[in-house]
């Protein structure tokens, strides 16, 4: 549709009354949904779904009444006929010509969780760097599968890829290397550390996706702004290096450095995760040269606990259930 029809230089060459963007549910979009079909979850277990299966209603539509998330996503994902169990292996061949090459990019990226650059990317999926390469990728980012996290202060060449689409990345994480059979084969997985932690880097895509509720959340809604991402790799100097995987650079002289944490009660600052933080924003300032105020901001499902590294450290938190607002 984006090559032949809208962007076409042929025969339809604006001939396009009008576009319409169809975008998954957002998370209070996928809430009023669920409770329309009698399926009442509290919002930490609407998240966990949304992190394995997205907010696609062809999938949401298959949820049933009187089942927890974890039951769910075994039903749909990991028993013989659930309707994601091989969905994958059907679903970039319906859309794209050359899916062999879409699919090289959404691998090569499950694989990359903090996301790489374009000359990394391409080396990963084995594809030029070139014109098909950005077909490819266009495609795939109009569709809604992967982003482009421009770099802060850097060319666009510098621009982070990340894997977005979030039935994708569950899919290639754990449904394809399953190996056990039968029933609650999820309730089995869901239990472990590798879960726990896998929620922690799906939660930062989620929080992306829900910028606007961020920034709503922080009354700066009305504030012109850019989301991006930095890293720095030590080099000989001897500085230690240092990742944000999201910050919002603001037009009234802040920027957010946001900090995202998916954990089933409140998250712990202890010492060693205070040192980090407090490395990452020596770092960005000293290696950015910025002379703006920098806020360091939690987003968290369960909140942030109180003790003596939080109250130093974090200016703004944000919670799950603010995600959901409208």
């Amino acid at each position: 549709m984006i090559q032949k029809v809208i962007n076409s230089k042929g025969g339809l060459h604006n001939r396009a009354t009008s576009q319409i963007r169809l975008k998954p549910f957002t998370l209070a979009e996928t809430r009023r949904y669920l409770l329309s079909r009698k399926i009442g979850l509290p919002d930490f277990q609407i998240a966990q779904l949304y992190m394995a299966i997205g907010g696609v209603p062809h999938y949401l539509q298959r949820l049933e009444p009187g089942q927890s998330a974890a039951q769910q996503i075994d039903r749909l994902c990991f028993q013989k006929d659930g309707l994601l169990a091989g969905e994958f292996s059907n679903l970039y061949r319906a859309l794209f010509e050359n899916s062999d090459q879409h699919e090289a990019i959404v691998r090569a990226l499950a694989k990359k969780r903090v996301g790489i650059k374009r000359t990394e990317l391409a080396e990963a999926a084995s594809l030029p760097s070139g014109g098909t390469l950005t077909k490819v990728l266009s495609e795939l980012a109009e569709s809604g599968f992967i982003r482009e996290m421009p770099s802060h202060n850097a060319t666009r060449k510098n621009s982070i890829w990340r894997l977005t689409d979030e039935y994708s990345l569950f899919y290639l994480t754990w449904i394809e290397p399953n190996r056990m059979t039968g029933k609650n084969v999820w309730l089995t997985k869901s239990s472990g550390q590798k879960w726990k932690s896998w929620c922690g880097y799906v939660f930062e895509n989620l929080c992306i996706s829900h910028i606007l509720q961020i920034k709503q959340a922080l009354g700066i809604s009305g504030v012109l702004s850019e989301e991006a991402a930095w890293q720095f790799t030590s080099d000989s100097s001897g500085d230690k290096g240092a990742q944000i995987d999201l910050l919002i650079d603001r037009n009234d002289q802040s920027i957010n450095i946001c900090e995202m944490k998916f954990t089933e009660s409140e998250f712990v600052i202890d010492k060693r995760y205070a040192s980090e933080l407090q490395n990452k924003l020596a770092v960005f300032r000293q290696r950015t040269h910025t002379g703006k105020a920098l806020f360091l901001m939690m987003v968290t499902a369960q909140g942030v606990k109180s003790n003596s590294y939080s109250q130093a450290l974090v200016t703004n938190e944000v919670k799950l259930a603010q995600l959901f607002a409208d």
